[in-house]
């Protein structure tokens, strides 16, 4: 009783600091865009035989809205004034930029949903420590979905993009970005932002892992997947429950070496170590949690 009168008491409670975005409902919604392109503007019966290049044009309108997102992405981020801001900025604010832009965290994303959610924002961005950042901001916000949706969809046209190559374009396209260099460059590789560039460079090493482990595992079957398969059958639960459960005994603990980078690695994989076993447990009872 004590317990429920403390937390009811002592932790203020409001709606209005409620987070509205977050990673499960950026999926969500990413998923239910692309389900809408691949309803109006799919393939009723997929072809089968050898994949062309002609191929590409059988999705044209997908393509093209596509296309028109990320134009939308490019206009807002690059050209939508932010006030007190450069116009353009994509920096994390604070100490960054020798300090000359404290409250532009985020450029226009950040300025976006600011304005959209006012109190119902992030407050403890990774930013936020390394740059002393007194702006809130949210890595699943909304200009940053346009790109999200713009990932998914290159998964889904993987039978193509593979053929094609183009895991070596987006890599060069995120190279030329991001000028090859941590944090600069024309549009800098930052997943906070979910930026072009970023999109364009976990998409091509994402399709070149995919690429190799369907040669080891389809193509010659020297590897069956695991331990990898039951977390990967589970992904959802296993989220979901780390997210509930990962601050608390037995998958982290309270560190006594806080400067030590071994204790913080062992507990990780002492972590991942449970929540694999965890699931293997559940594929044996094939039990299996789906969105």
């Amino acid at each position: 009783g004590f317990f429920i009168l403390c937390v009811v008491d002592c932790v203020p409670v409001s709606w209005s600091w409620l987070r509205i975005p977050g990673v499960l409902q950026r999926l969500g919604f990413t998923y239910f865009v692309l389900s809408l392109l691949q309803t109006f503007w799919g393939l009723k019966e997929i072809p089968l035989r050898a994949v062309s290049s002609s191929d590409v044009v059988l999705y044209w309108p997908q393509w093209l809205i596509i296309i028109l997102l990320e134009t939308l992405w490019l206009c807002i981020t690059l050209l939508m004034p932010v006030p007190n801001c450069p116009t353009g900025y994509l920096g994390a604010g604070g100490i960054g930029d020798n300090g000359l832009y404290p409250n532009c965290t985020g450029g226009a994303a950040g300025y976006i949903d600011r304005w959209m959610f006012g109190d119902n924002m992030y407050r403890y961005p990774t930013c936020k420590e390394i740059y002393r950042t007194t702006q809130p901001f949210d890595p699943e916000g909304v200009l940053g979905t346009i790109n999200s949706i713009a990932m998914g969809f290159l998964g889904m046209q993987v039978r193509w993009i593979i053929y094609f190559s183009s895991m070596i374009q987006q890599g060069i396209s995120a190279a030329i970005l991001s000028k090859c260099t941590r944090d600069e460059g024309f549009i800098p590789v930052n997943k906070n932002l979910w930026s072009l560039s970023y999109v364009m460079c976990t998409g091509c090493f994402s399709f070149l892992l995919l690429g190799g482990m369907y040669f080891v595992t389809d193509i010659k079957g020297w590897w069956g997947g695991q331990p990898f398969i039951y977390p990967g059958m589970n992904s959802i639960f296993v989220y979901v429950g780390h997210s509930l459960l990962g601050f608390y005994f037995p998958f982290s603990w309270e560190m006594r070496f806080q400067e030590s980078h071994w204790e913080w690695l062992f507990q990780s994989l002492w972590a991942t170590a449970l929540w694999v076993l965890i699931a293997y447990l559940l594929y044996r009872k094939k039990f299996f949690l789906k969105i």
